[in-house]
């Protein structure tokens, strides 16, 4: 059994577990932390809490110290030193005439590494590229190639929903999104009104894809022959939401919506 608090470095990202030591941290304090990276600013999202040894990665690290006024005075200025890391790179890339796009850039904490996120078809060759911004900046230099989702992330906008982005608001992680997910709830299956901002799936398919996993012991198959209040039948399609099939009668000649309790399958 570990006590950990749970620590976030960028809105809606992942949630990293620290060792709270004898802090008194509260959820919304900001830490300074290290990590993999460095040395980072954090904000607690998940207060002191005791979890199992499966759920945390060993060796567990340590909360620094409470962030202070400082500290935040220090990441504002380097989110606008990012920007203009930005600029320069975006005129270093049109020199070299690499073919990428930069997404964004990002500096840690204690301005030990500079980090350029971006997006390509395929590989870059970039070495003469990051030997020009070490030269300019003087501090270690990281590209990092990420997806169309990340992209996404970290860009944000207005999904079709009309509302922003899910995974720029609140999903800390993507999880996989299958084509089957939009057949199970009966979507349409047109690229355009089942993909998101990124080109990829929406994620939001995801939310409601147990609920109908779990309706499928209790609902009629499609295709199969039925019994009715009405007679015998064929299950054209099903309403999850409504609970209601399409059934077409074969004693009416008629095709009717029923609710599920009226629908038994032949066996």
């Amino acid at each position: 059994m570990y006590s950990v608090v749970g620590v976030r470095f960028k809105k809606a990202g992942k949630v990293y577990y620290f060792d709270p030591l004898d802090f008194d941290i509260q959820q919304d304090n900001a830490v300074i932390v290290e990590t993999a990276r460095g040395i980072e600013y954090g904000m607690v999202v998940i207060g002191r809490k005791v979890v199992q040894e499966n759920d945390v990665v060993l060796p567990l690290k340590k909360v620094i110290r409470i962030a202070d006024e400082t500290d935040a005075k220090l990441v504002e200025e380097n989110k606008k030193a990012a920007k203009d890391a930005f600029s320069v790179c975006m005129e270093k890339i049109r020199e070299h005439e690499l073919r990428m796009k930069l997404v964004d850039v990002e500096y840690t904490f204690d301005r030990n590494k500079v980090i350029f996120y971006f997006t390509a078809e395929g590989r870059v060759d970039f070495r003469e590229l990051v030997k020009d911004l070490a030269s300019i900046f003087r501090t270690r230099i990281e590209l990092r190639q990420i997806g169309v989702r990340d992209e996404a992330k970290i860009l944000g906008g207005i999904g079709p929903c009309g509302r922003i982005l899910c995974c720029s608001t609140f999903l800390g992680d993507f999880e996989p999104v299958s084509i089957k997910m939009a057949k199970d709830q009966n979507l349409s299956l047109n690229p355009t009104k089942i993909s998101g901002l990124c080109g990829r799936l929406m994620c939001c398919l995801k939310y409601e894809h147990d609920n109908y996993e779990s309706a499928k012991d209790s609902t009629p198959t499609v295709g199969r022959l039925v019994i009715t209040s009405y007679g015998s039948g064929k299950v054209l399609a099903l309403n999850m939401a409504n609970r209601t099939a399409k059934v077409q009668l074969f004693d009416l000649g008629k095709v009717q919506d029923l609710p599920f309790d009226d629908v038994a399958e032949q066996e």
